[in-house]
């Protein structure tokens, strides 16, 4: 190879890399102006969403495995070893190879928010649904609690196994009919592909049931889920592919599209998916209430409640959970959940707000 073809090739190189930077760089100035400007993250959320949610969900349903843990996997492992691998075997210069990590970076970035993290930007349910926020007192908390307790009673079936395919059928059933009268999307397609956490067992001892595969249209559940959990858990995340961040609202929408089914498993693990939230508002009020409260619940609600715990709490490791929960917790505040973690529990607002306003 001559001179003149090491200058033509390397001139080549010198292109593609100022072309790829450039379309990064305009790509990266559109995500922050979604991000920052009044409306930006509505008319993504509205608009824009949908068409790169379906083409990438089809994709990732062609697999039966999850490819977002994959990725994941691999993502991180290429980031850790590039580095080393580039600067020992192939003596790349530090300083182009740091460009490099940094450009990777900035696309993934750019890929996550593209895909699916602008939703973040968007109008949260009550400016969605012109719904009035929740000011309610300890009396609404408490007759919103009497109804439930007695609704919670009702719904009660023993659930030993899980017809995947009905709580497929079930739930998007009423995800369609919710459609955008309640705030969010009506399913891409009849039948989302649930898939199941490649790291179950890691997934179990952080304490995570179920998450949102952003980077290829995912929604994925802990294979350690209980019978009587699948269907919220399912519910929960099919939500978050139907562009919803807010857990709190994530927790909402889950629980009306069981509750409203009327397969009586798929109708109380609805109701059981918030008892959680329901019994820690109440114990903040504290006092008679509470007790009160807690011994409206059936006995067999109870035991599973702590059948629960006790699953729960043999897989969980408390310092990985608690380096989980601080990571987590960062996470959602930097996307704009000021309340952290604590937005699960918004639910009960939400239910409040909701049975007060016309359905």
């Amino acid at each position: 190879m001559d001179k003149s073809e090491i200058i033509r090739i390397f001139a080549l190189e010198v292109c593609k890399t100022k072309m790829r930077r450039t379309v990064l760089l305009i790509l990266f100035l559109l995500v922050v102006s979604f991000q920052l400007l009044p409306g930006g993250g509505d008319l993504y959320a509205q608009h824009i969403y949908p068409v790169v949610a379906k083409p990438l969900s089809a994709f990732s349903s062609l697999m039966p495995f999850s490819i977002s843990g994959v990725f994941y996997i691999v993502g991180i492992l290429g980031l850790l070893l590039y580095p080393i691998l580039a600067v020992t075997k192939c003596r790349q210069r530090k300083r182009k190879v740091l460009w490099m990590e940094m450009e990777l970076v900035v696309w993934l970035y750019v890929w996550f928010y593209a895909a699916w993290g602008l939703n973040y930007s968007q109008s949260d349910f009550y400016q969605r649904t012109s719904t009035p926020r929740p000011n309610y007192d300890v009396a609404a908390l408490q007759r919103f609690a009497d109804d439930y307790v007695e609704r919670l009673n009702d719904a009660y079936v023993e659930i030993k196994e899980v017809d995947e395919a009905l709580v497929q059928r079930e739930v998007v059933r009423q995800y369609a009919r919710m459609g955008e009268r309640l705030g969010i999307h009506t399913p891409f397609t009849e039948q989302p592909q649930v898939k199941t956490m490649l790291l179950t067992p890691l997934a179990s001892k952080v304490g995570v049931t179920g998450t949102m595969g952003p980077f290829f249209g995912e929604f994925i559940v802990n294979g350690d889920l209980l019978p009587c959990e699948y269907a919220a858990t399912y519910a929960h995340e099919l939500s978050h592919l139907l562009g919803i961040t807010s857990e709190g609202e994530a927790n909402f929408y889950g629980f009306l599209a069981c509750t409203s089914s009327d397969v009586p498993s798929i109708r109380f693990s609805g109701y059981l998916s918030i008892l959680h939230y329901v019994l820690r508002a109440m114990e903040g009020v504290g006092g008679e209430e509470y007790e009160v409260f807690r011994a409206q619940i059936r006995p067999e609600i109870i035991q599973l409640e702590q059948a629960r715990y006790e699953h729960w709490s043999g897989l969980y490791s408390t310092t990985l959970g608690n380096i989980q929960d601080k990571i987590f917790d960062l996470y959602l505040r930097s996307n704009r959940i000021e309340e952290g973690r604590k937005s699960y529990s918004a639910v009960i607002g939400l239910l409040i707000s909701y049975g007060g306003a016309d359905k």
